[in-house]
């Protein structure tokens, strides 16, 4: 079905159509209405599911923990604070290798209290255990929804999926969105570790130092083995449905001296700088993660990068260009812009590249030091 819908509307379309058993729900801005779409599918028979209204994010965390540990699917959505209140129970999820898939709206993290997008309330989970995709349209969320339970529930895989996409730019804006008939695209859910409620035993879940690191490879094996199985899920997708999808999202990349790198939507943006800086004469390129964990290989030798970080790490600096500068042993031109919402538009995206400098470190609007 061809539809006119916002981010969180397409979210709430997609856990409609991936059916699962279990929704907990609390609501925050700017994901409250994924939750509220949801319920109302649920109240008018559309969507068969349990849905728990919780007390708070950790809670909602803690029943799809709960639910999934019995072999069904699960959802819940949250952002920024809610995501960091959420922390310790993120952190059981992947270590208990239950495939829950969460919707992220990025927003800011406080204080300053601030509502708008940021990619550092995710990204402040990147070392948790869970997949994590940043998507760039209304319907990619949609598409990126419904291929991360079939990837958490893959029996190579069984760790959790975060789908992550920027506040009010995304979760909020009007775009097409084409529904489909999902059929047999997600297979019934099996996990291998449930908890039989018929045949109830005790578990010890304390851990000593001669096996706990063997828990730890485990999901490090797993998120290697992911890369196969979101491979094969996306030519799967593409096939069906006719929506080609990537580790990246590459834009005039081929024959590029510089690339953009960058996720979410100022990827959408870049595009549009890409087409600018070419008629200029500069042979620029724009290249959007969508996987960060697993993180792909990159094929960026031999050119100029600029990364755009919606993000910082205090003391080390922007996070998408970190991992880049330490995985593709390349000096990228760190910019650090969309902080709290900050407008970037895509004439500023082209004057980062035309004004780079390999190997430092510019903050869009601050004024340097004299």
């Amino acid at each position: 079905m061809l539809m006119i819908s916002t981010g969180n509307k397409a979210v709430a379309s997609a856990v409609k159509d991936a059916k699962p058993s279990v929704i907990a729900a609390y609501p925050i801005t700017p994901q409250t209405e994924i939750v509220e779409q949801i319920a109302e599918y649920v109240s008018s028979g559309e969507l068969m599911s349990r849905y728990i209204m919780v007390e708070s994010e950790h809670s909602a965390m803690a029943a799809c923990i709960g639910a999934s540990i019995t072999g069904v699917r699960t959802f819940t959505a949250t952002s920024s604070h809610g995501l960091l209140y959420m922390h310790e129970m993120v952190n059981w999820a992947a270590g208990g290798r239950l495939p829950v898939v969460m919707a992220n709206v990025n927003r800011a993290v406080g204080p300053g209290w601030n509502i708008w997008a940021e990619h550092t309330d995710a990204l402040q989970e990147r070392d948790t255990g869970w997949l994590q995709v940043y998507v760039g349209t209304v319907q990619e969320a949609y598409d990126a929804t419904l291929m991360a339970f079939r990837i958490a529930e893959h029996n190579d895989v069984l760790l959790p999926v975060m789908v992550n996409l920027d506040g009010f730019l995304l979760s909020h804006i009007n775009q097409s969105l084409q529904t489909e008939d999902v059929g047999d695209f997600i297979p019934p859910i099996q996990l291998p570790h449930a908890i039989d409620i018929n045949n109830p035993r005790g578990y010890g879940t304390l851990t000593g130092p001669d096996d706990y690191f063997k828990f730890r490879w485990d999901i490090e094996r797993s998120m290697r083995d992911s890369v196969k199985v979101i491979e094969e899920t996306q030519g799967e997708f593409a096939k069906r449905f006719g929506r080609p999808y990537g580790f990246t999202e590459d834009y005039r990349c081929d024959d590029a001296d510089v690339l953009i790198i960058s996720m979410g939507t100022l990827g959408k943006e870049a595009e549009v700088a890409t087409d600018l800086l070419r008629e200029e004469g500069i042979k620029a390129g724009s290249m959007r993660i969508r996987w960060f964990r697993p993180f792909p290989d990159l094929d960026i030798a031999g050119k100029e990068i600029v990364v755009i970080d919606r993000d910082y790490s205090f003391g080390s600096g922007g996070i998408l260009a970190e991992a880049i500068r330490s995985r593709c042993r390349v000096e990228p031109y760190s910019v650090i812009a969309g902080l709290g919402g900050q407008e970037v538009t895509y004439e500023d995206i082209a004057g980062f590249v035309r004004d780079r400098r390999p190997g430092e470190e510019y903050w869009f609007g601050v004024k340097p030091d004299v």
